[in-house]
C-alpha cells in the first residue's frame, strides 16, 4: 500500500511509518516538528520565517499588536505548495483533524485538495479536538485535562488552546473532517472513551511503540533512587506539572538522601530520551487514563512509570498485572504512590520489568502497524 500520513505531534506517526515500511508498505510522512519537539518527517511544512531571526522577531511583533498569525500562513503556503506530492495514495490518514495547526479554514482548504486526489481517508483520535474537548468540557470524565482551568479561572490564557476546539470555526473543521473521513481511529483510552458512542468511531489501536530502537535496561537500585519529570511549559498545567513539582518538594524532603529528582524543560524529543536513561522512575501527564507516548517509550526502556492506568484500561486490555503505577491528579496521591515505591524498591524493579512486557505485547510497532492496515482494508 502507498500511505500518506499528515501531521506528527508525539512520535505516534513516525512509529507507524517505521512498522508499515517493516511489513513492506510505502510511507510519506508531512510534518512540522511540532514547534521545540522536532519531531523528523519526509516532507516539513514548518515555517521557514519563524527560523530567520529578523523575520521571526518582525511577525512576532505583529502578532502581538494584531493577533495575525503569519506562521500559520506560511505553512499553509507550503502544504499548498507540496499538494502535487500528495495524491494517488491508497491510505491518507490525519493525526487529528487540527493536523497542522494552520486557521481552520485553511486547514479545510488543504484538506479538500488532498481529499480529492486520494482514496480512502482516515482520522486518528489523538489529542485534543473538538468532539473531546466538549465531551470534557460536558463533565463526563471522572478528571480530565480541563479541570486545572475549571478550578482556576485565572488561567485563563493557558487554557485557549484547548478551548479554541468549542469555537465554531474549530467545530467547522470538525464536521468537514468528520464527514469525509472513512473512520476514526483512537489511539488510547482518553479519546476512545469520548469517542465511544460516535457513529463513525472504529477499534482503538494502540501507539506503536519501536521497540527494536529502544533498548531495555534492567533497572539496578545501587543508590539513591532517580525520579525524572519532564516540564512542559506549554501544557505546563494540563500535564498536572505544578502538581508533580509540589509533590517532588515534598518527597525531597521526606526522603532526603534516598532519591534524586531530576527535572527536564522543553527540551527537543531526541534530547529528552536521552536525559531520563538514568532514571528509575519516571513521572508523566496526570490527567490521564491510559499511557501517553512518552510514558510509553519510558516503559519500553524498563523505567517505572507513574501515570494514567485506570480501571477502564486494565479492563480493555485484561490485565493481570501491573505495568505502571496509576496516579491522581492530586499532590497527595502522587507522594502516596512514590513514597511506596521508594520503600518498596523491589516494587520498582517489577513494574519495570512489567512495563517492558506489556510493550512487547500491546505496543510492538510492527504488531500495530498491521492492525492499522486491516482496519484500513477493512474500512475502505
Amino acid at each position: 500500500m502507498d500511505i500518506l500520513l499528515l501531521g506528527e505531534y508525539s512520535r505516534l506517526h513516525n512509529s507507524l511509518k517505521e512498522g508499515l515500511n517493516e511489513l513492506g508498505h510505502q510511507v510519506l510522512l508531512v510534518g512540522t516538528g511540532d514547534n521545540f519537539k522536532q519531531f523528523p518527517s519526509d516532507i516539513d511544512v514548518s515555517s521557514k520565517i519563524r527560523k530567520r531571526f529578523y523575520q521571526n522577531k518582525w511577525w512576532l511583533l505583529v502578532y502581538h499588536l494584531t493577533k495575525y498569525n503569519h506562521f500559520k500562513k506560511d505553512i499553509y503556503k507550503n502544504l499548498l505548495s507540496i499538494l502535487p506530492k500528495l495524491k494517488d495514495f491508497d491510505v491518507v490518514q490525519l493525526i487529528n483533524e487540527d493536523a497542522f495547526g494552520i486557521y481552520p479554514n485553511d486547514e479545510i482548504a488543504f484538506y479538500q485538495k488532498v481529499f480529492l486526489q486520494n482514496k480512502s481517508i482516515f482520522l486518528s483520535a489523538c489529542g485534543e479536538d473538538t468532539h473531546v474537548i466538549k465531551y470534557y468540557d460536558d463533565g463526563n470524565m471522572r478528571y480530565s485535562i480541563l479541570d486545572p482551568f475549571k478550578r482556576n479561572p485565572a488561567l485563563k490564557n493557558e487554557a485557549f488552546f484547548s478551548y479554541k476546539y468549542l469555537q465554531p470555526a474549530y467545530q467547522k473543521l470538525h464536521d468537514f473532517v468528520v464527514d469525509n473521513v472513512s473512520g476514526i481511529i483512537p489511539s488510547d483510552m482518553d479519546y476512545a472513551i469520548p469517542y465511544q458512542s460516535h457513529p463513525k468511531t472504529l477499534s482503538m489501536i494502540p501507539n506503536p511503540v519501536n521497540i527494536d530502537k529502544i533498548q531495555y535496561k534492567s533497572l539496578k537500585i545501587n543508590d539513591k533512587i532517580n525520579i525524572f519529570f519532564g516540564v512542559n511549559r506549554f501544557s505546563f498545567y494540563k500535564k498536572g506539572s505544578d502538581i508533580v513539582l509540589s509533590a517532588l518538594d515534598i518527597v525531597k524532603e521526606k526522603y532526603a538522601g534516598k532519591v534524586r529528582v531530576m527535572l527536564a524543560e522543553n527540551l527537543s524529543y531526541e534530547d529528552y530520551i536521552k536525559q531520563y536513561d538514568a532514571a528509575h522512575i519516571f513521572i508523566d501527564q496526570l490527567y490521564s487514563y491510559d499511557q501517553g507516548f512518552n510514558a510509553l517509550e519510558a516503559m519500553a526502556k524498563g523505567k517505572c512509570v507513574l501515570t494514567g492506568a485506570e480501571k477502564e484500561f486494565y479492563e480493555h486490555y485484561k490485565l493481570k498485572y501491573d505495568p505502571a503505577v496509576n496516579v491522581l491528579p492530586e499532590v497527595d496521591d502522587v507522594v502516596k504512590k512514590l513514597s511506596g515505591l521508594i520503600e518498596n524498591p523491589d516494587r520498582i524493579i517489577e513494574i519495570s520489568q512489567n512495563a517492558r512486557r506489556f510493550i512487547e505485547e500491546h505496543h510492538h510497532y510492527k504488531k500495530v502497524a498491521q492492525q492499522y492496515v486491516n482496519t484500513w482494508e477493512k474500512n475502505s
